[in-house]
């Protein structure tokens, strides 16, 4: 069923012009929006670098947008404070790597920053059930992690029924996140089934009517 928030659209900086990131900030500003999507990679959980947090700090002075920061690391616990020090205003960790969950999103939160879990689209539901009750966010990968401009995965739509379901059963209040091949078609399949905020990167950057994939991805 629809979610109860506001349907939100993340741009992934990831496709924008990575010689000039605040001309890509601007594009989402321009376009209204208020969420940028930052996918940081380390080049050993996923096969691609992306960058740290010091261009996370160049980018924070340069823009208002929320900064919402994925890390896809092999020991996200390390490197918490250095984001939280750039500007991060959300960071997602993975459960798939071997490291303290529980104690990092526990951290995360102690600090003020919104936090949440992300999960691989091979990934069952049940391995993020336990850390619920300390997202603010869950952001289910309908892609493998890695690389921009890969197809959606639609076996992955079950799961985000999943925890739309735990979110109702169990009185949370966590967004639900979707990232990987959302584009004017597999939107609406996602926001449907209780997904609410929708990162998009070659769809959003590479659309020829921004305004319009805005207002129908989003519903405004």
């Amino acid at each position: 069923m629809p979610s109860p928030h506001k349907t939100i659209l993340a741009p992934s900086i990831l496709a924008g012009d990575h010689a000039n990131l605040r001309s890509s900030l601007k594009v989402i500003e321009d376009a209204q929006l208020d969420w940028v999507h930052l996918d940081i990679m380390d080049g050993h959980f996923v096969p691609n670098l992306s960058f740290g947090p010091q261009t996370v700090k160049a980018m924070r002075r340069d823009s208002k947008l929320f900064f919402d920061v994925h890390l896809m690391l092999d020991n996200p616990h390390r490197y918490i404070d250095a984001f939280l020090d750039a500007g991060a205003e959300q960071i997602t960790i993975h459960v798939e790597p071997d490291y303290p969950v529980e104690a990092t999103l526990h951290h995360i939160k102690s600090k003020g920053c919104r936090c949440g879990i992300v999960l691989n689209p091979d990934t069952p539901a049940e391995v993020g059930k336990p850390f619920l009750p300390l997202c603010d966010i869950v952001l289910l990968m309908t892609v493998q992690p890695g690389f921009g401009g890969q197809s959606f995965r639609h076996d992955v739509l079950p799961k985000i029924e999943q925890f739309d379901r735990w979110r109702q059963e169990m009185a949370l209040n966590y967004r639900l996140e979707i990232d990987g091949g959302v584009d004017l078609q597999t939107a609406p399949l996602c926001t449907e089934r209780g997904a609410d905020t929708l990162v998009a990167g070659t769809a959003f950057f590479k659309a020829a009517g921004q305004r319009r994939f805005i207002q129908t991805v989003t519903g405004r």
